[in-house]
């Protein structure tokens, strides 16, 4: 489908987690599997994490679609909304903006200079909500290891959806296994019909935790805003971490908290610009 003219796009990140965004509220914005990897690849793309395109919403400011890297269409995506909402300040003259997800519908609050508050929801902890192909009826852990039988390396993971689903394996060495190799295998693991993202999670007090995630559709990710938020769900749930605390990233900070009248998290992190462009050729089409 070729386009009439030059289509637009803004290059943004969040903790390094990037985004190629089109804004489609105006003009239609064709985009599919194929479409957004060949906009994602890093070598004849764009380049990118995630593609994100903004569509008219009757209840919001405005609607965002997410594309993974690898063509997925996916729910949620918790930098990528604090980009979005940042957007938003400035084209509303605001502090505050609505965001309508496949997965929930999300209120952002201005935190200061490049820095957005999210109220990401209330975590789902239920087997069929994450969803699991088989029925658990405690889902703080659930049956599912990795290594020698009798001597898992990993072990009886947490699960919970934040608007997409995660399972957070708890650990006290990040390196315990190698995440690209096992995140795959996982995240397509046939317990996990719509698939998983996969975090290994380690407590280092209270208030802080340090994470290393394979996001799904994505790969290995500097940040996961969404994995940090089901990190703080899960971790409170078990009491490990206390309803504030900062997630560590290998892209950096994000602070967490259990809104203690609704049970929701919010989410604080910063947002960057890259650059604004318009595509190429070769991927107009």
């Amino acid at each position: 489908m070729e386009q009439a003219s030059p289509l637009p796009f803004r290059k943004m990140n969040g903790l390094g987690n990037d985004f190629v965004v089109f804004d489609a509220r105006r003009r239609p914005v064709a985009m599919g599997e194929a479409r957004a990897r060949a906009i994602a690849d890093r070598r004849t793309g764009i380049g990118c994490d995630q593609v994100i395109v903004l569509e008219p919403s009757a209840r919001a400011d405005v609607a965002m679609r997410i594309w993974n890297n690898e063509g997925f269409e996916v729910e949620s995506c918790g930098n990528a909304t604090r980009c979005i909402a940042d957007m938003l300040f400035d084209e509303k003259h605001a502090t505050t903006a609505t965001i309508d997800t496949k997965g929930g519908f999300l209120v952002a609050e201005k935190g200061g200079e490049r820095l957005v508050t999210v109220d990401m929801g209330a975590p789902r902890f239920g087997w069929q909500d994450i969803p699991l192909s088989e029925k658990f009826q405690d889902t703080r852990y659930i049956e599912l290891a990795v290594g020698p039988i009798g001597a898992p390396l990993i072990h009886s993971p947490s699960v919970v959806n934040v608007g997409n689903p995660h399972c957070i394996f708890w650990v006290a060495d990040l390196d315990i296994v190698d995440l690209a190799k096992v995140g795959p295998m996982l995240e397509h693991h046939p317990l996990f019909p719509q698939r998983a993202n996969i975090t290994l999670a380690r407590v280092d007090a209270r208030d802080h935790a340090t994470i290393r995630v394979w996001e799904r559709g994505a790969g290995l990710t500097k940040a996961c805003g969404t994995a940090a938020c089901a990190v703080m769900a899960a971790g409170f749930r078990l009491r490990r971490l206390d309803p504030k605390a900062t997630i560590t990233l290998p892209g950096g900070d994000l602070h967490l908290a259990i809104r203690e009248t609704d049970g929701h998290i919010i989410m604080t992190g910063p947002v960057a610009y890259e650059f604004d462009g318009v595509l190429p050729a070769h991927l107009a089409v």
